[in-house]
């Protein structure tokens, strides 16, 4: 069937009845599905329930004549980092493992640079005329809101399948004020994009203005594949090293998405003058973290290869999933010339682009018919999608056949709003 562009008003009206005798149907299922956000599913909570019973001998709390289940070690165990290090291709040394929450590590960074500066710092933040932050879009929204927060400008970066429009980027960095940049490099939340080589190449080549600008690299997703074997990336903290700028990125990671999402441990790596100079401010907020939940993650985990095999198991809940989100958008989008979307193999995330000026009406609709959704505009600074277009959905929570009804309720939800659009009159 042709796109809704080329048809004439008596041909979208009867689409449109169509599409209102199906939300009509839809509304007295009385549903009440949630993919508002990249929350593992029960049956991913259950395949690493041997995490809570690994550690049932105290006696392997003593590591190296210090006990685990005691303070000390505040940038991690030995064993957390090294296990860390090699899952993110880096050394040890530059590494410190924090608690359940990379965002609260990401959130930490940019306060401690705001009250006392970072290693390159001319002076505090909060003593500069001006704050700016470059955010790729679409873009996570947790990220905007640190930054936000702590009264940055936002500036958005246009997002390629490749990464960040770089050409921009590198533009950007010529203004002193900006300090840094937002990056999720493997598997984009919440496009899915992948990094080229070649961004990452320029990204660690970077001469910005600003001598502390920071690269906030959150490599959420760094073995998350769902489709394919694992995807080897290359190492942010080396090539910015070999470049001569070896503290101008800080790479953060967790088990979120590994083990349990409230109870895992995180990660932030950077130059060893960076973690020496984060040691130092951390120690006034933390004697140590959980040592005992380090170690029964390192036990569990074990090493790279046994993670991987661990998210092959993974893959094998999500694959149908995000393969039903994806046959359902085919389905029922394709050729409609009102959205279109990208194919991830990795990640948590399926991002549409709907026709401009339809994603809150969309939102809005799918609230009415029991669907709770990220909100539109959430892939923006300050929420405010000037397009009115990205949405995000998460496809991860919901059992497989709720999936397949809350995806319908999207796709007649996006439709009716294009209709909306093209007939210039609300249909429900």
């Amino acid at each position: 069937m042709s796109a809704y562009a080329c048809r004439n008003r008596e041909e979208l009206v009867q689409e449109a009845q169509k599409m209102q005798s199906r939300f009509d149907a839809l509304r007295n299922k009385n549903l009440k599905l949630d993919m508002s956000r990249g929350k593992p599913s029960k049956a991913q909570l259950d395949i690493v329930n041997d995490l809570l019973t690994v550690l049932d001998d105290p006696t392997v709390c003593n590591l190296n004549g210090n006990d685990c289940r005691n303070y000390g070690d505040l940038a991690g165990l030995q064993c957390a980092r090294e296990f860390w290090a090699e899952v993110l291709g880096c050394k040890s040394s530059q590494t410190f493992v924090g608690g359940n929450a990379s965002l609260s590590l990401m959130h930490d960074l940019i306060a401690r640079g705001y009250t006392h500066g970072l290693v390159n710092s001319p002076r505090p933040w909060c003593r500069e005329e001006k704050l700016k932050f470059l955010c790729p879009v679409p873009g996570y929204d947790r990220h905007f809101r640190i930054t936000e927060t702590y009264g940055f400008e936002m500036i958005t970066v246009p997002m390629t399948p490749d990464g960040p429009d770089m050409d921009v980027v590198e533009e950007l960095v010529e203004d002193p004020a900006v300090k840094g940049i937002w990056c999720v490099p493997k598997y984009s939340n919440p496009q899915g994009y992948v990094y080229s080589d070649e961004t990452i190449r320029r990204f660690a080549n970077l001469k910005p203005a600003a001598p502390d600008f920071v690269i906030m690299w959150d490599n959420a997703y760094c073995v998350h594949e769902f489709e394919g074997e694992f995807a080897p990336f290359k190492d942010i903290i080396s090539l910015c090293a070999e470049a001569g700028r070896p503290n101008m990125v800080y790479e953060f990671a967790s088990t979120s998405k590994l083990t349990f999402p409230g109870a895992g441990i995180s990660v932030i790596a950077s130059s060893e003058e960076n973690i020496a100079y984060w040691s130092k401010l951390a120690g006034v907020q933390n004697i140590s973290y959980d040592k005992i939940n380090q170690l029964r993650h390192v036990l569990y985990l074990k090493d790279k290869a046994h993670t991987l095999e661990l998210m092959k198991k993974h893959a094998e809940i999500l694959q149908p999933k995000f393969r039903m989100v994806l046959k359902m958008l085919r389905k029922e989008l394709t050729n409609k010339g009102i959205a279109h979307w990208h194919h991830p193999v990795g990640g948590y995330f399926v991002c549409v682009a709907a026709m401009p000026g339809t994603a809150k009406r969309t939102w809005e609709l799918c609230k009415q018919l029991g669907v709770t959704l990220t909100p539109a505009g959430a892939t923006h600074p300050y929420g405010i999608d000037p397009e009115d277009s990205m949405m995000r959905i998460a496809p991860s929570y919901p059992p497989i056949e709720e999936l397949e009804a809350a995806m319908e309720v999207f796709c007649v939800s996006l439709k009716i709003a294009a209709l909306e659009k093209y007939l210039g009159e609300k249909l429900v």
